[in-house]
Formats: structure tokens, sequence, C-alpha cells
């Protein structure tokens, strides 16, 4: 090692803390630096695990998290492994919205890389401040659509930490080479403008041309310093959304984890849900409410899982109904955003269900449309009400209801109250962790439908196989690879969670990382190499954490 003592003991990468040998106390300068005893990787776990019990709330646990994170990499990896069912709420949703919330508060250190607009001409300077000089994985936020909590600023940068822990926890990507990063266009939030400790860049959002203008000289700088890497763009503004994707995805390997991520997790869960109720995807209308990037990129993917199934694709789109703020989305609406425009009904099939106002609400559209499922991704609670859930459940045997919306506090509905509402009969996942429900005598066991049973193993995948971009093929193959694991599907007992346990999510991104390998091979945008080899690629790349000697 080129440091020593506490240069080497300040080094969350290098640092072992107790676990360094007497030989290596002796050589690395640190006799005395250290107690006595030396200990293994299992005892600072077992000491570490009874500090985060005794924290009395979440965000506290979440706070001595970061701090292990920031000291110790591999200890914070061994435990988040080893407790992760536990502590992904914690590190990760729902914890980290409110962590973003007073990020500026509770911050103890920097940790990634903050791009701020005003410092826009030394972006090339900033990445080759980096300590991590092979960067694989990129994080990038602008902070400006965190969760269900809308704009945070600067504080939206725990969105990428959070990530990335699970890139490494849950996927097996060495940390040193991810690089969370928060793109500082400023903030509108007059909550971050006018607090002391605010660390960003206090001033309104930087919009319109000069915004695009600035990701861009991001990404090409990117481009240039890791031309190789994995850029994952996160909570991105509808407006910005899906231009971004557009504009990139064909320039380096880029995903919106939004949006296709969320698609592919919820179009697996979607899968398994046919497989228990023994029909296909493109047997019944599908409802969504929220039509912004995160709605529409499900819905697109839907479609295309149906018509990987054998239907018509004017007849699966046309199975799809996106409900908005202004009611269901029509041929007949004017301003809609062009990927709306492809969802949109034909006005004169669906204009027999409008209200007085003219609007066809969420009631109306499930009540006429007779859906087998109904997805939320409107970031607003309580929009499943009991009413609406109830003349779903009379119009079919197992009602498919995921409330997704993040955090827990913006959820569409309890799972409780949807079970209560439906007999117990729906299929229920959710995006934020919910408690099982106890109903007439059963337990039934809430699946999470969130992101990081695909996010881990989609980068595991693509760096693996070597895939230079990534296809909506990959993450169809995500999508299905996750539907094959549903253990309600496998063993059809009642109460049984549609998606495996978050405890398996290790296991789980093994599978879809070696889904994803091979589509990627199959759509020419990686090497060629045989299913056998693949496997042993994705095995090969999996980093265990593990103090080196």
């Amino acid at each position: 090692m080129a440091k020593r003592g506490r240069d080497l003991l300040t080094d969350p990468k290098l640092n072992k803390s107790t676990a360094f040998s007497l030989e290596e106390r002796e050589r690395l300068g640190l006799i005395g630096l250290l107690p006595p005893r030396i200990e293994t990787l299992d005892d600072q776990i077992t000491r570490a695990y009874r500090a985060f019990l005794s924290k009395s709330t979440p965000l506290e646990q979440h706070i001595l998290l970061r701090r292990f994170q920031d000291e110790n990499e591999t200890l914070f990896y061994a435990l988040l492994s080893r407790h992760l069912d536990e502590m992904m709420p914690v590190i990760y949703t729902p914890t980290v919205g409110e962590a973003c919330e007073k990020f500026s508060e509770i911050m103890r250190g920097p940790h990634g890389l903050f791009v701020s607009f005003h410092e826009r001409d030394r972006i090339d300077e900033m990445l080759e401040n980096v300590a991590e000089q092979d960067v694989r994985v990129i994080v990038v936020t602008d902070g400006e659509r965190i969760l269900g909590l809308g704009d945070q600023g600067a504080g939206g940068m725990g969105i990428p930490i959070g990530k990335l822990a699970l890139y490494s926890a849950a996927g097996g990507i060495h940390p040193a080479h991810t690089l969370p990063v928060l793109l500082d266009c400023g903030t509108n939030n007059p909550d971050r403008l006018k607090d002391p400790l605010y660390i960003g860049w206090r001033h309104e959002r930087v919009t319109g041309d000069a915004y695009f203008a600035f990701v861009d000289l991001f990404v090409q700088a990117v481009k240039r310093r890791w031309p190789n890497v994995l850029l994952q763009f996160e909570d991105f503004a509808f407006p910005h959304a899906s231009p971004l994707l557009e504009t990139y995805r064909d320039q380096l390997c880029t995903f919106n984890d939004d949006i296709q991520g969320t698609a592919a997790v919820a179009v697996g869960t979607l899968l398994a849900a046919m497989r228990v109720t023994g029909k296909s995807l493109g047997e019944d209308n599908i409802v969504f409410l929220g039509a912004g990037s995160a709605g529409c990129g499900i819905a697109e993917q839907t479609i295309r899982a149906m018509v990987r199934q054998g239907v018509d694709p004017s007849t699966a789109r046309s199975r799809i109904f996106m409900v908005d703020r202004f009611g269901l989305i029509h041929d007949g609406m004017e301003g809609l955003a062009p990927f709306q425009a492809e969802l949109a009904q034909r006005r004169d099939a669906v204009e027999t269900w409008a209200g007085d106002d003219g609007q066809i609400d969420l009631l109306s559209t499930v009540s006429n449309a007779k859906p087998a499922a109904l997805l939320g991704v409107s970031g607003q609670p309580g929009l499943f009400t009991e009413e609406i859930v109830r003349a779903m459940a009379a119009q079919i045997e197992r009602p498919v209801i995921f409330p997704m919306s993040n955090p827990t506090s913006r959820s569409e509905a309890e799972p409780s109250d949807i079970l209560s509402w439906t007999e117990g009969r729906a299929l229920v996942a959710t995006g934020s962790p919910f408690a099982p429900v106890e109903l007439n005598g059963a337990t039934h066991q809430i699946a999470q439908s969130n992101n990081s049973y695909i996010f881990p193993g989609m980068g595991l995948g693509i760096l693996a196989s070597g895939a230079r971009r990534v296809t909506d093929g990959m993450f169809m193959a995500a999508a299905e690879a996750l539907a094959q694991l549903s253990p309600l599907a496998q063993n059809g007992v009642l109460g049984t969670s549609l998606l495996p346990d978050v405890a398996r999510v290790r296991e789980v991104s093994r599978d879809v990382a070696i889904a994803v390998a091979k589509a990627a091979v199959a759509e020419g945008v990686a090497p060629e190499a045989d299913d056998a080899a693949l496997a042993v690629k994705v095995d090969a790349a999996r980093w265990t954490p593990a103090y080196e000697t």
C-alpha cells in the first residue's frame, strides 16, 4: 500500500481498522493507532450491527450506515449484504427520501462528485479529480424529481449514493468502480433556498437550452474520460428525462432507471401476476394512473411484452389506458408530450365515459375499461380509493393492483386496504416496503416491485458481457427473468409474495445479469459468447466484500 498511518486509516477503500494484522500494523505504521485486539470482519460486523440496532429512527440508522461507508467500505458492504432485507429500506427507499430532504443537515463529509452549473467550464478537471481512476458505473441526478418529493437540489445526491450502494451490495460491482454524481443546476425549492445550511448552488434552476447544454458538457466530458462507462440517469424531471434518454442512448452505454428500470420491474411483476391468474398479458386491458415518463415507460414496455406473446401491436396499444391529472389521455387532448400521444386512446371510443366536466376520471376509466391490472405511478397518495378498488374487484376474480409510487407516504393505497376491499383476492405489489397483511386468518406477503430487483443485475450483466449499448430487449430479458423467480407463481400458496424476498436480491441480480448478458449478445451490442461463458463472466465480475491480505 502507498498509504501509511493515519492516511491509511482515513481511506475508506483501504481501511481495515481493527482487522489489520500485527505484521500489517508494524509494516504500515499503525502501531499505537489501533487498540491491541486484532479482530475479524465478522467481529466488526457484529459490533456495527449492534450500533445499527441501537438507533431509534430509520434516519439515524441511515446516517450511521453512511458513516460506515465513508470510514470503511468493506465493513459497510459486508454489513449491508448480510442484513440486506433489513437495511435496504434504510439505505434506499423509503428512508433515502427523508435523507435527501435533510441532506444538508446530515452531511458529515463529501461523497461523490458535485458538478455545479456555475463551474461548468471545469468539468474535465472535476473528473480528473476523482480518486477512482477506473470508473465503470456512474449514477447521475440533477435532484429535480427525487422520488415523489420533488426538487431537492443538491440534496438529491442521496439517491446516486444509495443506488450505487445497491449496485455493490446486490449486484456485486466493486465500489471502487462506481461514482455518484450530482448535476447542480440550482433549485426552485424555497425551503432549500432559505436553508442557511444548504450545501448547493443557491440559485433558481437553470432551464431551457442552457440546461441541456450543461448536461451535454457533462456527458461529453464523461465520454472523453471513461468512454466505456455505464451512465445511469436518475430522478430527472418529466420534461427532461425522455429527451435526455433519446439524445444519449446511441452515444454511450446509458439508461434511465425511472423510465426503463421501473418499466422492467413493473412488467416483470405483471408477468408474474399473469402466471398466477393463468391469463396472458395481452388478454385484458391495463390502466395506469400517472402518465409521466415512468408511467409511459412502463406502458411501452408492457406493449412490447404483449407483442412478444403474440398480440398484434395495434391491439396491444389499444389495451393501454393512461390517466393523468386531467383524466384519461385521448387523441382529442392538446399539449400532450410525444411519448404520451403514442399512448392516447381514440377520443371517439371513450367520449361517452366523460363526466360533466368533460374529463374521464380514474373511476370512470376503471368502470368502463374493466382492466385486469391497475398500476399507480402518480406520486400522489390515496388515489386508489375504496370505490375504485371495489369497482375493479367486482369485474374480475383476481384484480392486479400495484400502488408503486415512492416513498411509502406517496403510495396510491395501503395494501391492507386493497386486500380488505377485495376480500383478499387482489394481487398486490408496491414500490416501497410494506409489512405483511393479516386478513381472515391468512398472512399476505406484500411484494415490493422496486427497481432494486433490476438495476444491479442490469449493471452486472452489462459490465460482464462488455455491452456497448443498453437495449429495450435487455430490459425485457431482465423483466422475464424476474417473473420466472416469482414464489407465488411457482407454488400457488395463498399469501405468498409475487416477488422473491428482498434478502435474495443478490441471487436475483445474478439471474437477471445472465439474462441481460445473453440478450446483449443476441442483439449484437456485446462480443459473441455462449451461454455458459456468459455465466462464468457474470460470476467472475461479482465482488464479495472481504479484506485483502
